[in-house]
């Protein structure tokens, strides 16, 4: 025993009372190293160890807002400069739509690197082969005593005087620890070779089967396998190889009119009134999709100032005389069907908020080609 080197000097109490007593006991004999180790929570012994606050949340701080940083610095790069997307006229860097994804890498780095750090900076790389493992002193403290444990790396650790003092202040079985004997392992001993080359068999071996075999027998292929055509795959069924196909020819999806003068002229357009009674509501739902699918081309006042930075060729306004004087039905047909290098928007929008746009963009016109009696307010 004398050749083996010292870890610490343990002592067993019976009590939470013994166990915090004890512990201010030692914090007044100006001991600094040392642990306690109960079988539960104990309620300020913290307090009684002289445990300041911890600065974990500090890194944990850290770590949260350099993850933010660096997802809305990656989100920009890419959205902005490296593969930027013209969407409606918006900016290339709209961060409201990358909140989300930068809560959740801030979330993702604080939690990962919170834990990371503990491991390295507070617990030092914990060791399996730690001296308390194994010893009398553990098994009793995890079972339904109380320690206490001084280290024999305290400047004050004297084993005699360590001894005295725990026996002093209550404790029992005040016992020495020591450092386990190291065993060196040779890396090249033909049982370990062969061991790591068994392991490594077993498991590529297994791995191969799972993946290759048993995911492909019933019932743990899960209906992968089946006969379905999936989106973008070629097909052998049909004579042009392609496995998405187009509706049928003049089919009506339920609920849908279809636009009656699709491709026409407005010239063929009948007159048609607006169906949608002029009412506060409407005018809103035709604000609503106005500013969403036409302000970023015809400006948000009709006038035909676009957003889109010379991307497109502006619009001509719509409170010009021939706008203003079309019927609704044609205003309508512009949307539905398109013009020049406007695109139609009837798969944008149904049939009701193409009419209430229409209600939306009179009340524009109206607003700012006032009559008469709009100035005198009759």
């Amino acid at each position: 025993m004398e050749n083996k080197m010292i870890h610490s000097v343990t002592a067993i109490f019976n009590t939470p009372d013994e166990i915090i007593h004890a512990s201010k006991e030692t914090v007044k004999a100006g001991y600094k190293k040392f642990d306690t180790n109960t079988p539960y929570p104990v309620h300020g012994i913290e307090k009684a160890m002289g445990i300041g606050s911890s600065y974990l949340g500090f890194f944990t701080l850290f770590l949260g807002l350099s993850g933010a940083a660096f997802a809305l610095a990656f989100i920009y790069w890419v959205a902005a400069i490296d593969y930027p997307l013209i969407i409606g006229g918006k900016p290339f860097f709209s961060w409201p739509a990358f909140v989300p994804v930068t809560f959740e890498v801030t979330v993702l780095s604080a939690a990962v690197g919170t834990v990371l750090t503990m491991i390295t900076l507070f617990f030092k790389f914990p060791n399996n082969s730690h001296a308390l493992h194994d010893t009398t002193y553990m098994k009793k403290v995890s079972s339904d005593k109380y320690g206490l444990c001084i280290v024999s790396i305290d400047k004050n650790f004297e084993e005699s005087k360590v001894k005295a003092f725990l026996s002093s202040i209550g404790g029992k079985d005040v016992e020495t620890i020591y450092y386990p004997e190291k065993k060196a392992i040779n890396p090249f001993d033909p049982k370990f070779i062969m061991l790591l080359v068994f392991v490594a068999l077993v498991v590529s071996g297994g791995t191969y089967f799972m993946l290759n075999k048993l995911l492909f027998m019933e019932p743990f292929t899960w209906m992968a396998i089946q006969d379905r055509l999936d989106p973008q795959s070629n097909s052998v069924m049909f004579a042009d190889g392609y496995g998405m196909r187009l509706p049928v020819e003049g089919t009506v999806a339920r609920g849908h009119l279809p636009y009656e003068f699709k491709g026409m002229n407005d010239s063929a357009v009948k007159v048609i009134p607006n169906p949608l009674i002029f009412s506060k509501e409407v005018v809103a739902k035709g604000k609503e999709k106005y500013n969403t699918f036409c302000s970023p081309c015809h400006g948000y006042y009709g006038k035909g100032d676009s957003r889109m930075n010379g991307q497109f060729p502006n619009p001509p306004t719509l409170h010009s005389d021939k706008v203003r004087n079309w019927q609704d039905a044609n205003v309508y047909h512009v949307i539905f069907n398109g013009q020049n290098a406007m695109p139609s928007y009837a798969k944008q929008l149904s049939t009701e908020e193409g009419w209430s746009i229409v209600h939306y963009i009179r009340v524009l016109q109206r607003s700012q080609n006032a009559l008469d009696i709009d100035v005198e307010g009759k």
